[in-house]
């Protein structure tokens, strides 16, 4: 039997939806209580989007994952999500990584994101992987940091 690469970061498949949801649920939960709502990306409908090819994980069982959206000027970081025992082994790193290196693949020269104005966490992460802000605005219930990262 080969192993699989721990490491490795691939399209995720039909059979990978109830890890994704489980990922992402356990990511995100612990934000619920302090933005007041639950995050957007637990109510993403995960099979919809593995089946349109924008989920891509790593791990095996998955460890994180990373939601993309290519758009004709940029690539949208819809969703990173690391199981919270892995936080600070690198799954997140690898997985930032791996988005420009998609969005380079794609020819696309920005990436785009935003995150909730109280993941205060996420407003330290991003500018240490050259993502600037670039507007903070209310969606409904949501107060989003809007970033994007040049590639160049």
């Amino acid at each position: 039997m080969i192993e699989q690469d721990p490491e490795r970061i691939r399209t995720a498949v039909v059979a990978d939806v109830p890890a994704v949801r489980a990922v992402t649920d356990a990511a995100y939960h612990p934000y619920i209580a302090r933005i007041g709502v639950v995050p957007q990306p637990m109510e993403a409908d995960h099979m919809a989007n593995v089946v349109a090819g924008k989920v891509f994980v790593t791990g095996a069982p998955v460890t994180g994952l990373v939601v993309l959206e290519a758009f004709a000027d940029h690539l949208f970081l819809d969703s990173i999500a690391v199981r919270p025992e892995a936080h600070g082994t690198g799954v997140g790193r690898r997985l930032l990584r791996f988005a420009e290196a998609h969005a380079r693949a794609l020819g696309l020269d920005e990436i785009r994101l935003y995150t909730n104005a109280m993941m205060w966490e996420n407003q330290e992460i991003y500018p240490k992987y050259g993502y600037e802000v670039v507007e903070r605005r209310v969606d409904g219930p949501y107060d989003r940091i809007h970033y994007r990262k040049r590639l160049s």
